[in-house]
């Protein structure tokens, strides 16, 4: 394994963030540009702490609570790094992915706001990094708890599932995957079985909300134009949350 030195011990190898700049709680979208919106538009103060490798954490106030947020990149070994380092090297409390997802299913609509209840993968990731050998992870501590109370408080509607976590996006093989089937996952995305992972072996916690942007069997998708309204009921769902676990 190839580990790089660390120069600066305030540091972390991939975030360059000092040590008292990261918050307690993060905001884990995949894209760095979307980490940027949030913070421009939601937080106040908002201070650019970290650009390592383009990918930017941002931390500010949110109604007069610290929280960052910064991004994850794509996949289990992006988020993997991330979120560890944010653990460990920052000792983060609690992140709580905001992404967006495919539904497998037209029992999911788009705009749909999903809270993921378990993630289920065919993934190595688990069993490799902490021995964790099963291939279904749920949320870890009590933040799925809040979000889901947030949400009603909101009158946000939301749907508690089960997610595919996948390592592929492209597959010769247009069906629903067997894992899909074997633990009732509606939708897929890439990141969330990686996070809960690394959450149960550090004693972390850790959710997981997502927008459904796509409809697979019927090919319907949320245009360019659309995103920043799909997007933006998530978004504060997931800054409300994080304000109540601080």
């Amino acid at each position: 394994m190839y580990l790089c030195p660390i120069e600066n011990k305030n540091m972390s190898i991939h975030i360059s963030a000092e040590k008292g700049q990261i918050a307690k709680v993060v905001l884990q979208p995949g894209d760095p540009l979307r980490a940027q919106f949030i913070a421009e538009k939601y937080l106040e103060n908002a201070e650019l702490v970290s650009k390592t490798r383009g990918i930017f954490y941002y931390t500010g106030l949110y109604k007069g609570k610290e929280i960052t947020v910064g991004a994850s990149g794509m996949g289990f070994p992006s988020i993997g790094i991330y979120s560890f380092e944010l653990f460990t090297e920052y000792e983060v409390d609690t992140i709580i992915r905001i992404g967006t997802c495919g539904a497998y299913s037209t029992d999911l609509q788009l705009f749909d706001i999903l809270n993921v209840d378990n993630a289920a993968s065919e993934s190595t990731y688990a069993k490799y990094a902490w021995e964790i050998e099963d291939e279904i992870l749920p949320h870890q501590g009590s933040i799925y708890n809040t979000i889901n109370q947030t949400a009603e408080e909101l009158s946000l509607k939301t749907k508690s599932i089960n997610v595919h976590s996948s390592d592929i996006f492209y597959r010769k093989d247009p069906a629903v995957p067997a894992i899909a089937t074997k633990y009732n996952c509606p939708a897929v995305e890439m990141e969330a079985f990686g996070l809960f992972a690394n959450a149960k072996h550090l004693g972390k916690n850790a959710a997981t909300i997502l927008t459904v942007t796509d409809i697979i069997p019927t090919h319907e998708k949320i245009s360019a134009d659309e995103r920043e309204r799909a997007l933006k009921p998530m978004m504060e769902l997931a800054l409300e949350s994080a304000l109540k676990s601080l």
